[in-house]
This record gives C-alpha cells, sequence and structure tokens, in this order.
C-alpha cells in the first residue's frame, strides 16, 4: 500500500505489465501531478496514477492481483472543491451566483432522491437552486410553460428537467423546449450535433459521459490511440460517451442488442464503459487482462442481508473484473459522483458564459 497524501505536489504512479503466466511486474514511478507518460512496454502494460484526493493506491503481486479502485466519489469531492472555489470567484468579482433550475414531475422515489441530491450539491458549493415539483396528472403545457419561464431568467444559468418524464408527455418537445444556452444537460441537439461533429464545439457535454471521461483523465488512463467499447447506444449515455472517446483519439465499438458476439468483441477493448442496465452482464471473460472499466450501471438485485432487500451493483460482475482489469469504478462510488459534479461544473461554465467571465 502507497500512501498518497493529499497536500503533496507529486503522486505515485505505478505501472503494470501481466505476463502470460499471471504473475504481475509492477513499478513505482514519482512524477508531478500534471505530467504522466504512457509507455508501456507491453501490449497488455497499462500506466495509471491517481488523483491527489485518492488516499491509497493498493496493488497485488499475487498471481491474482486486485484491479485499482476509480474512486469517483472522491475524484468529485475534488471537483466540488474546485467548483467552489470558481463560484467564490464569480461572486466576489462581479457579484454572480450561479443558478440550476429543476422540474420534477411525478413522485418517483428514485427521481426524487436525484433531486434532493443535486439541491444538497449546489448548496455545498454555492450554487443557487430553483425547484419545481409538478404532480405526475400536470399537462405538458404547464412544464413548457416552467421552461420558458427559467429560459428568460437571468438567475437561472442552467435548466434540468429530471427523466422519466410521465407516459403522457413528449418527452422530445419538452427537452428541446430548454434553451441551449441553458442546457447544462447537454441533451439539446445543437448540443449533441456539435458534439459529433469534428471541428464543433458543444456548449455543455451530458453530465455522466463527461464524468466518465474526467475520471479517465483524473487517473491517467491514455485514450489515444486505445481501443474503446461502450456497451449501451442511449442518447443520454452511450452515444455521447462513444462521440467523447472519439474525440480523445480512441477507436471506438459500441455494442448493443443486437451485436453479434460481444463478448468477443468486448474482450478486445483497452477500454469499456458499460451503460446498459444489466446486472452483472459484463463477466470475467468479457474482458481483456489488464482493461480499464467504467460501469455506468446502477442496478438493484434482491439480497435478503440487505436492511433495504435489495443491494445495487453494476453491469460488470465486479468481483470478477477486479480479477483481470487494471482498474475499474465500484457501485457505488464511481460514476454517480461523477454526474452531479459535471452538472455543477456545467452550470458555472453557463453563468461564466453569459458574463464572458474567465
Amino acid at each position: 500500500i502507497f500512501t498518497d497524501p493529499s497536500s503533496a505536489a507529486a503522486v505515485h504512479r505505478l505501472s503494470f505489465t501481466r505476463f502470460s503466466n499471471g504473475l504481475v511486474s509492477l513499478r513505482r514511478f514519482v512524477g508531478p501531478l500534471h505530467v504522466f507518460s504512457h509507455t508501456p512496454t507491453l501490449p497488455r502494460a497499462l500506466s495509471l496514477h491517481a488523483p491527489r484526493s485518492s488516499r491509497f493506491i493498493t496493488a497485488s503481486m499475487a498471481a491474482e492481483p486486485s484491479a485499482n479502485v476509480i474512486d469517483g466519489k472522491s475524484v468529485a469531492k475534488q471537483i466540488r472543491e474546485e467548483i467552489s472555489a470558481e463560484v467564490t470567484k464569480l461572486k466576489e468579482a462581479i457579484g454572480v451566483v450561479p443558478g440550476l433550475a429543476v422540474i420534477l414531475v411525478g413522485d418517483r422515489k428514485d427521481s426524487a432522491t436525484y433531486v434532493r441530491n443535486k439541491k444538497k450539491a449546489c448548496e455545498s458549493v454555492g450554487i443557487k437552486s430553483f425547484e419545481v415539483n409538478l404532480l405526475n396528472e400536470a399537462s405538458e403545457q404547464e412544464v413548457l410553460k416552467y421552461i420558458s419561464d427559467f429560459n428568460g431568467d437571468p438567475s437561472v444559468h442552467g435548466i434540468l428537467v429530471q427523466l422519466p418524464l410521465p407516459s403522457h408527455m413528449n418527452e422530445q418537445n419538452i427537452l428541446n423546449a430548454v434553451t441551449i444556452e441553458k442546457d447544462v444537460d447537454g441533451f439539446h441537439p445543437l448540443n449533441i450535433g456539435r458534439l459529433a461533429m469534428r471541428g464543433r464545439e458543444p456548449m455543455f457535454v451530458p453530465c455522466t459521459p463527461k464524468g466518465c471521461i474526467e475520471l479517465l483523465h483524473r487517473y491517467g488512463v491514455d485514450i489515444k490511440g486505445k481501443r474503446a467499447v461502450v456497451i449501451g447506444r442511449s442518447n443520454i449515455v452511450g452515444m455521447p460517451a462513444a462521440l467523447l472517446l472519439q474525440r480523445e483519439d480512441a477507436t471506438v465499438t459500441i455494442v448493443h442488442s443486437r451485436t453479434k458476439n460481444p463478448e468477443e468483441i468486448t474482450r478486445q477493448a483497452d477500454i469499456i464503459i458499460s451503460a446498459v442496465g444489466q446486472p452483472n452482464m459484463v463477466r470475467g471473460s468479457w474482458i481483456k487482462p489488464g482493461a480499464v472499466i467504467i460501469d455506468v450501471g446502477i442496478n438493484p438485485v434482491e439480497d435478503a442481508s440487505s436492511p433495504r432487500g435489495y443491494r445495487l451493483v453494476g453491469d460488470v460482475c465486479y468481483d470478477e473484473a477486479c480479477k483481470i482489469a487494471a482498474a475499474v469504478t465500484p457501485v457505488p462510488g464511481g460514476v454517480g459522483p461523477m454526474t452531479i459534479a459535471m452538472l455543477l461544473s456545467n452550470t458555472v461554465s453557463s453563468a461564466k458564459r453569459a458574463y464572458n467571465f474567465n
């Protein structure tokens, strides 16, 4: 176990080489936080370093080494501290406090929990939150009226409509009603279109895929030239995640419900982002030794030993992945905290852009 003091200016970087006999060669380097050189000596080699907010990096020298845990909770905490400093700077310089408006329709417990967590996160960094709670029977016009009001409110810099919406509402019409300048969820067609085009920059990137890439960056995972597989092709996660990886010069394959031989394709990947919503679908046999895994799935499974009667697992079988991968995100505590951190980041960026503040 190597301790990484949060006050240190350097980080410990570990290079792993996995040989055919299952043993691992480990080399330790110390270098500046913002300098990272990826120089693998064998095709299965991977170098990683942890962010300063991480307290420990563990590595096993046994025949079945444990993967490094990509601690999204710790990284999100560090990002919130950075955002808090930006909010303070913005307020002191020009008297502007970033504002985020959230519209919740219906009484889904999971949606209510997400909204409550977003509100707490706003308060923790000094962002002002505006919240609208509508009954499940509310009309689409009511939602559109609130969006219109927030579009015209200069104290609101980001608008988020909590999904899913009730079945009687047209999700596309509602999301398209949010002005692109306040589309902090990154779901507007123009934002997605710009993300897909070379030489164009979206105003906002969808929060969950943005959080996935941020985790790779902060753990020093080299993306350029690597083979990446995205499992799932949703508009919210899978598709934009693939576009972001492509922007980072990865060679990207999307695996979906109609893909033939998904296990064989996924096993070729250096980087796997899974966002399919199927508990433990990705088994150890799907994973290339030394791969890096970002697990977006949050799936409840029955567990009589849990007070709630269930526990949360990802799309990836974590216990099996830990024996094969170089690094993997846990569920919970991986991508989830990053999604909210990226939402806060997008809101602050929107406020700064509105006032041309650098």
